[in-house]
């Protein structure tokens, strides 16, 4: 008898360490590992970060962390104790895209997700008022009609909005010249130069001069993401069936924990970030920057993000496409 009323006081007193450990979280600043450099971007993190220090009661800041395509703050939070104390900034390029081109040894599947905060659309551009061009049907046109003599930029080469338009130009068998880039601006000032013809546009270089720009396409089936291209034309407009759907052809962020967080201490954040996301302050904040909240919860991770990986996988053999189809020309 005495043995049976130690055992029950030992399993008691676990119980209420475990309850007393989890009422207790978090007891201090808990950090968003941001994989790039301060801008549009991150201000948007800082936003919900923000909504979700108050919901939690403690700091959140977001912490940058750029280098390696995003995957210098992966490792960084990796590196990190799994007590949720840190957060995994998931923006798509080191979460499915990195793995996809063999420059990451994970997979979405190694974390624990939180909640989808953001989407930022892609666009393609040209100059304002270039005669040449009205519709996006024009630039395909000439494209066709001229192969490799179109000009265009996604700024650096490789990146995702590479992979999206060589898969949209695939899609119309027009083959043009990616011209790189080390900064987008640079690649903005030589198309209202004409040096190029079309250029990656996104929703922050557009809003900060929409004069300087007409958008031909939007590159996402999302109806938010046409709103902050102020109702340009998008995929589903042009009745173009790229393969593309879903949050594949442009930018997004889905928040995570390391997957050894406990599940008490997840549910936690999962909550706090689940208010803050519904909260129409900071809806209305991300939206007046150009991007777009998400909705999805951590219950709808897999059948959101899995077909990404997938669908990355055919924008990566359309670079392959562009770069043979190229080479024909020369």
């Amino acid at each position: 008898m005495r043995i049976k009323k130690l055992i029950a006081a030992s399993i008691a007193a676990v119980v209420i360490s475990s309850s007393a450990a989890l009422a207790e979280f978090p007891e201090r600043t808990v950090e968003n590992i941001f994989p790039w450099s301060a801008g549009v971007a991150m201000s948007v993190s800082q936003i919900i970060a923000k909504a979700m220090g108050e919901e939690l009661g403690v700091s959140l800041p977001v912490v940058s962390t750029p280098g390696a395509a995003g995957t210098k703050a992966f490792k960084t939070a990796m590196n990190r104790p799994a007590d949720g104390y840190t957060i995994f900034d998931g923006y798509v390029a080191p979460l499915v895209l990195q793995p996809v081109l063999g420059n990451a040894d994970w997979t979405y599947k190694d974390f624990k997700p939180l909640h989808s905060a953001v989407s930022n659309a892609f666009s393609i551009g040209v100059k304002k008022g270039d005669p040449r061009f009205k519709t996006f049907e024009d630039l395909m046109e000439y494209g066709k009609a001229n192969p490799g003599k179109l000009r265009y930029s996604s700024g650096s080469r490789n990146n995702l909005p590479h992979m999206v338009i060589a898969k949209v130009l695939q899609t119309y068998g027009v083959v043009a010249q990616n011209i790189p880039y080390k900064t987008d601006g640079d690649a903005r000032k030589d198309l209202k130069a004409g040096v190029l013809d079309f250029s990656f546009i996104n929703v922050g270089a557009y809003l900060q001069d929409k004069e300087g720009f007409d958008i031909l396409l939007v590159l996402s089936e999302l109806d938010g993401a046409k709103k902050s291209y102020d109702g340009a034309p998008n995929i589903t407009d042009l009745g173009i069936d790229t393969g593309l759907s879903g949050l594949a052809p442009m930018g997004w962020t889905w928040w995570l924990v390391h997957k050894d967080t406990p599940d008490e201490v997840a549910d936690v954040l999962r909550e706090a970030m689940k208010k803050a996301m519904s909260r129409d302050d900071v809806k209305e904040a991300i939206t007046r920057v150009g991007f777009v909240p998400l909705e999805w919860d951590h219950t709808q991770y897999d059948d959101v993000v899995g077909p990404v990986s997938g669908q990355l996988g055919a924008m990566g053999n359309a670079l392959k496409w562009e770069e043979e189809e190229l080479k024909k020309l020369n």
